[in-house]
């Protein structure tokens, strides 16, 4: 066909013709965005896109990840007919297999779940895996989940239909065409220059920018001035020679073998996710880089292998036909990255797919499309947004240190509460060193160092995984003992804390807020920051500390993106928002004693006439200076303490020293998870989203409607005139045994109604808590207690009690006292 000119302008450029950016182009061309420009350096698929296995699965970790997913194989089961491209899609099923008794649980879990995402699945015998996958040696198979819908597709011609499906609505796509740089004006991109095969060379005027370059997006990135942490990794398969009689089998996962099996052409191709991968082209990636392999490695791919032949007795005597090695890219927490960049107001992500991007691209591709047309997600997207990575995972050698252990992650037990191993120790708190000494056990989120739980003199201070009670829940046990009945001191250093500063403070913040901030000095405000439909961007709490300047504190993993909400609602106000995180260490005291503890350390005034529960002071500490908030999240008598960086070292030594005097306890993140669970506290990313209303989430109690305007204020006075459709209930198992994490099914009358968006285990109440909403349109608190709960947990209903109160201390006279 004859060559387009390359037009001097349009609302959207995209980088990149993989799979998503074909999906893209197709998803802005469908919503009508005519003028669409898609750059592809070489040729459309060259990069990742064309060697990939194409298996087409719709279990992902959560709802809407499911529901990405299950997009993605209904759309590429109707693409054949719109565009008359072949896209080898067929629907084959796909069987995942468990060789151990906690593999099984997983697995039995996730099929639980996908239930309640109204996904078609089943959970099958050894005996029922043999029946649907005769080639399959079942020695040591302790079940299996089946998902009929599930199949297949050819990847390059998956893209390359989405891309006719795009140009056929009018979005034009150019190869060979590289993009060379960009025009910046402040946040925002106003041009993208490319260059073409033919050495023409021109410059389109844009509105939007979109980096698709997968593999590349690291690097594109930083051209577009944002920050895309992935790092390329060696990929591997091989596919046997053509065995006689073979014929179409489903997709076949044996997750503990780090192995796939899929039927290809009456061939057979097995993947490999080895437990420590290879990442490739630290110095980059050759500019010639086109449809390319990479030498093959077989001492690297041999132990997989031979487990295989044994696993299928089939291949020993088949011969290989091709060994592939082929360059793929993974993020620094194996899920992709999608949405609009922090650092920039027009610039947008979809890349890192970490070997799911043929089965996400779809649905991927129409969501960001749809975020793109009305400037907000149209559901949560938390889990893949890209403003959940932190700056600093854009260092190079930190993502060649992580992308060892992430490809191996995705076939590894996913157990709860698992720790990744490398690229560990980047951020420490100042109270780090004092809390390893005395047996802390750490975990990471964000980069950060926290102490998670404190191990027992003469015990191992490490994990030891499981399903079921894992090594630490007697000492979470201890420690949420000495929180509810007397001390327990705990490091908060890792939250988030952003100062927003100058003359303006006090209205853009009414604005941006749902709360009412014209109070006080010292005074505390907890609140959420609310989208236009009344969804929770942010949870934080806000405390005045001068006519001019707030404390925002966010949690750890969302201050990046928390913070970007508050740049991109600046507007003409006139105020300063910056992260002053690593200025302060937070050291929480808690429990019935904190008074008489922090009484011991300081001569100031701790009673509730003169610090009443949501007021914070200045004080003095041992010999230094501090400022005592008086707030809780575990919902007891307490005061978080923040003090310089300089000075925390002090403080703790001080506090620790008159601490032990009264037995108090070091305590971990997860003993904070168990306490605020008790509580009905919310947890932000799970229990409360950007698709959650404030008032079904139970939390209208902080919005104040009679101030002035604030973002999301109609929203939520039309939902108190409506009426909820859903309530967050409380529930507690009846019995004491089985586990909570989150996700597991809610049955009401015998029905799956819901699903739970947190769970954690209730120490003092003595039994697994959970949080989860139940659809109610039309009903009275009354009648949605009035029924029977149960939650499936790995497929057996367990009794549970409902409460819209908090089970632990309804009336929050514990923290007042």
């Amino acid at each position: 066909m004859e060559m387009a000119e390359v037009p001097t302008k349009a609302r959207a450029v995209i980088i990149g013709g993989g799979v998503i950016g074909c999906s893209l182009a197709y998803h802005l061309a469908k919503l009508g965005w005519s003028d669409v420009v898609l750059l592809e350096r070489k040729q459309l698929t060259s990069g990742t896109t064309w060697h990939a296995a194409g298996l087409i699965a719709q279990l992902r970790a959560t709802a809407n990840m499911t529901k990405l997913a299950k997009y993605s194989q209904e759309l590429y089961g109707n693409l054949e007919a719109e565009t008359g491209v072949a896209t080898g899609f067929k629907r084959c099923g796909s069987i995942t297999v468990a060789l151990t008794e906690e593999r099984r649980e997983e697995i039995y879990r996730q099929a639980a779940m996908a239930r309640a995402f109204g996904v078609d699945v089943e959970e099958i015998t050894p005996a029922e895996v043999k029946a649907k996958y005769e080639h399959l040696n079942i020695d040591g198979v302790t079940g299996g989940v089946w998902l009929p819908l599930d199949g297949q597709g050819d990847p390059a011609n998956i893209a390359l239909a989405l891309a006719k499906g795009a140009r056929q609505m009018g979005a034009q796509v150019f190869e060979q065409t590289k993009a060379m740089g960009v025009t910046r004006a402040g946040r925002r991109i106003t041009a993208v220059q490319w260059q073409n095969g033919q050495g023409e060379s021109g410059s389109i005027a844009c509105e939007n920018v979109i980096n698709c370059g997968g593999m590349w997006g690291h690097e594109v990135g930083r051209m577009l001035g944002i920050n895309v942490p992935l790092q390329a990794c060696e990929h591997f398969y091989i596919v046997s020679e053509a065995i006689e009689g073979l014929s179409q089998m489903p997709v076949l996962r044996v997750p503990d073998e780090c192995a796939y099996y899929k039927e290809d052409a009456g061939k057979m191709l097995l993947g490999a996710f080895e437990p420590v991968s290879k990442p490739w082209a630290m110095e980059g990636i050759p500019a010639d880089f086109e449809f390319d392999q990479l030498p093959e490695d077989f001492d690297h791919f041999e132990p997989i292998l031979e487990k295989a032949v044994s696993r299928m007795p089939m291949l020993g005597s088949a011969g290989i036909h091709t060994f592939f090695n082929g360059p793929e890219s993974f993020t620094p927490d194996d899920a992709y990255h999608l949405g609009l960049a922090p650092e920039m107001d027009n610039v947008w992500v979809a890349a890192g797919f970490n070997s799911v991007g043929i089965q996400s691209a779809g649905g991927a591709g129409q969501a960001l499309a749809q975020w793109m047309e009305d400037g907000q997600k149209p559901f949560d997207l938390g889990d893949v947004d890209i403003g959940r990575m932190q700056p600093f995972q854009g260092n190079k050698h930190y993502l060649f240190e992580r992308s060892k252990e992430t490809l191996g992650l995705l076939y590894a037990d996913h157990f709860p509460y698992l720790q990744k191993k490398t690229a560990r120790g980047v951020r420490r708190t100042p109270f780090h060193h004092h809390l390893k000494e005395n047996g802390a056990v750490f975990g990471e989120l964000a980069g950060w160092e926290r102490a998670n739980w404190f191990a027992n003199p003469g015990q191992d201070p490490s994990y030891a995984y499981s399903w079921k009670r894992q090594t630490f829940f007697d000492n979470v046990a201890a420690e949420h003992k000495a929180v509810r009945s007397n001390l327990g001191l705990y490091d908060m250093s890792s939250f988030g804390k952003i100062r927003v500063e100058g003359p303006d403070a006090c209205a853009f913040m009414n604005y941006i807020g749902g709360g009412q901030y014209d109070v006080p000095l010292g005074k505390i405000v907890y609140t959420q920051f609310l989208n236009d439909r009344a969804g929770i961007e942010a949870d934080v709490t806000v405390t005045r500390l001068s006519e001019t300047c707030y404390l925002v504190v966010t949690p750890a993993a969302t201050r990046l993106a928390d913070q970007t909400w508050m740049m991109r609602h600046k507007g003409a106000f006139n105020v300063v928002i910056t992260d002053v995180t690593a200025g302060e260490a937070v050291l929480a005291v808690m429990g019935p004693n904190a008074r008489k503890l922090l009484e011991r350390v300081s001569p100031n005034d701790f009673s509730n006439a003169h610090n009443p529960f949501g007021t914070a002071q200045e004080i003095e500490l041992g010999m230094g200076l501090a400022r005592a908030h008086r707030v809780t999240y575990v919902g007891e008598l307490g005061w978080e303490v923040y003090v310089s960086a300089d000075m925390a070292g002090h403080a703790f030594e001080t506090i620790w020293q008159a601490g032990q005097q009264m037995e108090a306890k070091l305590c971990g993140m997860h003993m904070m998870d168990s306490c605020r669970i008790e509580k009905g506290f919310r947890h932000f990313g799970h229990d409360i989203t950007c698709e959650d209303h404030v008032l079904e989430a139970g939390l209208g109690f902080a919005v104040k409607t009679d101030k002035a305007e604030f973002i999301g204020r109609d929203a939520v006075l039309r939902k108190k005139d409506a009426g909820l459709d859903a309530r967050m209930v409380q529930f507690k198992l009846t019995d004491p045994e089985p586990l909570l994490y989150h996700n597991e099914p809610v049955l009401r009358d015998g029905e799956i109604v819901g699903y739970l968006s947190s769970g954690n285990y209730g120490h003092h109440l003595g039994g697994a808590i959970g949080l989860g909403y139940v659809p109610c349109a039309g009903e009275s608190a009354a009648e949605v207690l009035a029924s029977s709960y149960e939650i499936d947990v790995a497929g057996t209903r367990v009794v549970a009690e409902a409460s819209l109160k908090p089970l632990y201390d309804p009336t929050g006279a514990r923290a007042k006292a």
